[in-house]
């Protein structure tokens, strides 16, 4: 049996931090208290010495790019970066080459994750025009749920045929995740900026021609069917003031039927950003006004906003380096997520329970996520130990996506994830990641 007794730790859990110490016995959490004794000689003792200990972050929304597109990333390298971060579990999306819309190619997914992730995983499900078929083949007990984009993506992959999105809405029970954007808007809006600038647009218009309207006309109709079809919704990448409008805080997360997510990248960068950061803030939604960056804050403070995630979507450097027509949306953010958020805590935009909340305890909730995204006694032990005191830079040498370049290289933060544990096993440790491959497939309680 492995042991491993984490002392003197601020643990945070559901609200509260408090000082204490936890017992790991394999993968599950055995024992929280404020004073717990090594009973025997086999039992690793970790001194979190006065650091924040937190359940390991869950980004419902990653592009680790196997198979297919390897040469951007990959699940190894990909997960290698999550746990240097601080993200014990992922979701990872359709939009692969080819493309996950049939129940072979997913299962294909998993099996490279089963060999190669260093983080827990799951994969969403992807819908088209045509495959309705297949999705509802889907197994509600081991994939985390449906992916729909309603904006253009990688393959037959953007559905915007209304009579199938109803049927998909109105004949699944999963959980079906959207990327919102409008694409006919979008089209009008670049020929515009083609008529006025050639081939030469500049990236700083990027924001207005994937504009806040078209995110707009996209969400309000997905929520909108939503509603018609009594479909569980969880609306992606949140990128506008205006579309805050469409959520509500006034009943409990376990109540609500259309949930949300946000970004790191809408949270942190402004149209602003483009003239100095260029293609390498270029995401698709579009990074948007200061006005839109305080309305995700503030919505994601008073909950109308669920969860936190990233959108990780590594790209090479010469991809970025290419001009904007031709530069592709999207960038590395699983290392730089969580010690992000605690850049905006040190500022005193959000509290550490709230960082909790929204990465681990929410996307545990609204995936029914077993035994996962809190600290509980017989709960997986997906744990991280924070030290909001140790300042460190961004440099190319100390980035780990396949891709090599970070959105934050140069920026020095304040805090630094010291220890992730995955399943009891500890994978990162010392700054560096020890090759343990610990990642298990993800089970939903449905």
């Amino acid at each position: 049996m492995s042991r491993i007794l984490i002392k003197n730790a601020k643990i945070v859990n559901e609200g509260t931090i408090f000082e204490g110490d936890l017992l790991i016995e394999n993968d599950l959490i055995v024992d929280i208290s404020e004073s717990i004794s090594a009973k025997s000689s086999d039992c690793t003792i970790i001194d979190a010495e006065g650091n924040y200990l937190i359940p390991g972050m869950i980004d419902d929304q990653v592009h680790f790019r196997e198979p297919g597109l390897t040469h951007k990333g990959d699940i190894e390298s990909e997960s290698r970066a999550a746990v240097a971060g601080g993200i014990t579990s992922f979701i990872e999306q359709p939009n692969t080459v080819p493309n996950a819309v049939t129940q072979e190619i997913l299962e294909e997914k998993y099996k490279i994750a089963a060999n190669n992730s260093y983080a827990n995983y799951s994969f969403m499900m992807g819908a088209t025009n045509d495959n309705l078929e297949e999705v509802l083949k889907t197994n509600p007990k081991n994939v985390a749920g449906i992916k729909i984009f309603l904006g253009s993506s990688t393959g037959n992959m953007l559905v915007d045929d209304e009579t199938t999105l109803e049927k998909i809405f109105s004949s699944t029970k999963m959980l079906i995740a959207v990327h919102c954007e409008d694409e006919t808007t979008i089209q009008e809006n670049l020929t515009k900026y083609k008529e006025e600038y050639g081939d030469d647009i500049p990236v700083t218009a990027h924001h207005l021609i994937r504009s806040a309207e078209a995110c707009y006309l996209s969400s309000s109709k997905a929520v909108a069917l939503a509603k018609k079809t009594g479909a569980r919704l969880h609306i992606f990448h949140l990128s506008t003031a205006r579309e805050m409008e469409l959520f509500t805080n006034k009943i409990p997360l376990e109540e609500k039927k259309i949930t949300s997510e946000v970004c790191v990248h809408h949270l942190w960068f402004t149209n602003d950003d483009y003239a100095t950061k260029g293609n390498y803030i270029k995401w698709n939604p579009a990074v948007k006004t200061a006005a839109d960056r305080d309305a995700l804050w503030e919505a994601l403070l008073d909950d109308r906003i669920d969860v936190i995630a990233t959108d990780h979507a590594p790209h090479t450097k010469e991809e970025k380096k290419q001009n904007y027509l031709k530069a592709p949306s999207g960038g590395p953010l699983v290392q730089h997520a969580v010690v992000a958020l605690f850049e905006a805590h040190h500022k005193g935009k959000i509290s550490v329970e709230k960082i909790v909340e929204k990465t681990a305890h929410n996307p545990a909730k609204i995936f029914k996520i077993e035994k996962r995204g809190f600290i509980r006694k017989g709960y997986f032990a997906d744990l991280v130990i924070v030290n909001a005191g140790m300042p460190w830079s961004v440099k190319s040498e100390n980035i780990l996506a396949k891709c090599g370049w970070s959105p934050f290289e140069g920026y020095t933060f304040k805090s630094r994830v010291t220890h992730t544990f995955v399943n009891g096993k500890l994978v990162y440790n010392s700054f560096k990641v020890k090759d343990i491959r610990a990642g298990v497939r993800l089970l939903f309680d449905r």
